[in-house]
């Protein structure tokens, strides 16, 4: 695990060595282990390094035979062994033990179609010096991160977006589409960054880029639900027992000590269930709870633990859990509104005491149909019997209530066609409440992005059934964008890698072909997966309710936390922005005092100002590295 940098000069303006450092630098973090840098005056590679396998000759970057191709690597690919001994088998000499170099040799085999022979997760900068050109490429689910931006005549690439603001030429402006996007849904698109000009590599997308050619980017993957309805269910049952056993025995591939996240759903069980059964010794495993009753898991966690004999180790989270607040906002990268990094910061820092390695459970839920938002829409389908004009007028009875009225909610989302109402129930800010946070002259700025149209193309893919839209739309942005995110960057922040199981491309295109009636049956999310862990898992875990990673965000801000938000949002530093309106901010906080929880827009708000404090204030990469080293200090 790695971060990885870099820089291609498109017009001939030099790559200084001494960039790449800055670059390395701000994600330090990543790879505390080594660092490396492929260095010309029009191309500069580099990398930090977190050894996991083969911990003394992994050295990146990795060349080839004749020094004429370089990678800089991030992730693992869980079946680059059977992928060397058919290189091997065709002359290809290797001098490492590593997966990075079986990255070079597939490219002298099958140039940019190499990424589609690799399982796993991944980021990756391959320079071919003959041909003069740059490869980059991230993993078909976004599992890993990268960030990249054509400014100025150069191509600049890097893991996160802080080492990209190293360099002078990226200025801290805000990116008003991904601004609108976030404060709908708690992140930023999935080809924009917060940053204007800066993109992402989508999931399952290459980018190719040589001097004096223009820079394209290519789809290799994308998930297609095609239900197989000939198949029984005892098919797919021992099909996925199948491909979850191949799955989890190639994550436990390791030269480091490896553990497991559990949080007592059925994810993350059958996760720890299935890697027990192939440890010789204790797998270690490690869960985070609350004082709240009703937010706090830990007895099923202890219950999966106690059945499968692991070394578990837990940990309660009070309040003041917001003291590492700064870290938090440093090591996110963008503004991130989903309070559910905070326990998984804290989590992650947990399990770094005792481990290298860990695996999750995440991706579950959209490849099983897992979320309570599936059965909901399938029951509001009805809404779509009442004729569009009398819908209409609810929604226009919702708009002449007062905000906070009891019933305003729900008939301006009974107004709503079946895609928007989907959507609606996911958004945190909308339009109409937009208009009030922003200040006139900002809301303007973010008016012409419709954050909904995008996502809503998704849901209306011809042919697909309801349910496995609603999958692709949420493994398309939610997954990558909130989740995936969220556990890369709070395990990275402490040196920890995180592996994903459950998001296995082969394990993925098999939940894809099982039948929505299958995943969603008689009111039983995962039917599923259930059948395929029941005598495996206590059957109290297999029938529990889901049970998000939340956080009593909003009972905190009416507690010993309220303070410390009005001090932030109401601070003459946030006044100086100019972008919201505090009168709107002090109805929210009325109306979370009075009971109503609104931990989410709150949190929205907070960590965008946490941002901006950390970025977009920042004078430039010393105060950054700086700012880096502090962190690194805290965790």
């Amino acid at each position: 695990m790695c971060g990885i940098a870099g820089i291609l000069s498109l017009d001939g303006k030099p790559v200084l060595r001494e960039e790449l450092g800055w670059m390395c630098d701000a994600i330090a973090h990543r790879g505390p282990d080594d660092e490396g840098y492929y260095w010309r005056s029009n191309i500069g590679l580099g990398m930090r390094r977190l050894s996991i396998i083969d911990l003394s000759t992994g050295h990146q970057p990795v060349g080839n035979e004749d020094g004429s191709v370089w990678v800089v690597f991030n992730g693992e690919i869980y079946n680059f062994k059977e992928l060397r001994g058919g290189l091997e088998q065709r002359g290809h000499r290797f001098y490492t033990a590593t997966d990075t170099e079986t990255i070079v040799h597939l490219y002298e085999e099958h140039g940019a179609r190499c990424v589609e022979e690799m399982s796993g997760m991944f980021s990756f900068a391959l320079w071919d010096e003959r041909r003069k050109q740059l490869l980059l490429a991230r993993d078909r689910l976004g599992i890993k991160p990268l960030y990249y931006a054509e400014i100025g005549g150069r191509l600049l690439f890097a893991s996160e977006l802080k080492s990209l603001l190293e360099l002078p030429e990226v200025e801290r402006a805000l990116n008003w589409r991904a601004v609108s996007h976030l404060f709908s849904f708690l992140y930023t698109p999935s080809s924009e960054s917060i940053i204007h000009d800066v993109h992402k590599l989508e999931p399952g997308n290459i980018l190719i880029a040589s001097p004096g050619r223009p820079v394209r980017t290519e789809r290799y993957w994308n998930l297609e639900f095609k239900p197989e309805y000939g198949k029984t269910e005892d098919y797919f049952v021992e099909g996925l027992r199948g491909l979850l056993e191949q799955s989890v025995r190639s994550h436990l591939v390791s030269d480091v000590p490896l553990g497991a996240f559990l949080s007592g759903g059925i994810d993350s069980s059958t996760v720890v269930a299935t890697a027990a059964r192939m440890t010789p010794n204790p797998l270690k495993t490690f869960s985070i709870g609350f004082p709240e009753a009703e937010f706090n898991e830990l007895k099923y966690a202890r219950q999966v633990a106690k059945k499968f004999k692991t070394d578990h180790v837990e940990l309660v989270l009070e309040p003041d859990v917001l003291r590492v607040i700064d870290d938090l906002a440093w090591h996110l990268d963008e503004p991130f509104g989903d309070s559910s990094a905070i326990p998984t910061y804290m989590v992650s820092k947990l399990a770094s005491e005792h481990v290298t390695v860990v695996l999750s459970g995440d991706g579950g839920d959209e490849l099983f149909a897992g979320y309570q938002k599936y059965l909901v829409e399938e029951k509001e389908r009805r809404y779509g019997l009442v004729p569009a004009p009398v819908r209409r007028i609810f929604g226009a009875l919702s708009g002449a209530m007062p905000e906070g009225m009891k019933g305003r909610n729900f008939l301006r989302h009974f107004s709503l066609d079946g895609a928007e109402r989907y959507l609606d129930a996911s958004t945190v800010f909308r339009t109409e409440e937009k208009r009030k946070l922003f200040r006139p002259e900002v809301f303007e700025l973010i008016s012409d992005h419709a954050p909904w149209l995008a996502l809503a193309e998704h849901l209306g893919k011809e042919g697909a059934p309801r349910l496995s839209a609603l999958q692709y739309l949420d493994l398309k942005s939610y997954l990558p964008l909130d989740i995936l995110t969220k556990v890369d960057r709070m395990s990275m922040a402490h040196s920890l890698e995180a592996r994903v199981p459950l998001l296995d491309h082969k394990l993925v295109e098999f939940a894809a072909s099982i039948p929505p009636e299958l995943q969603l049956r008689n009111g039983t999310t995962k039917y599923i997966l259930k059948r395929a862990m029941t005598g495996i898992l206590p059957d109290e875990i297999i029938r529990r309710p889901k049970h998000g990673f939340a956080v009593p965000l909003g009972r905190w801000f009416r507690g010993k936390l309220g303070p410390f938000v009005r001090d932030l949002l109401f601070s003459q530093q946030s006044r100086r922005r100019a972008m919201f309106s505090t009168d709107y901010i002090e109805q929210l906080l009325r109306l979370n005092e009075s009971g109503r929880d609104l931990d989410l827009q709150l949190w929205s708000l907070i960590s965008f100002e946490l941002w901006c404090r950390t970025f977009l204030d920042q004078a430039g990469r010393h105060a950054a590295r700086k700012l880096a080293g502090t962190a690194s200090r805290v965790s």
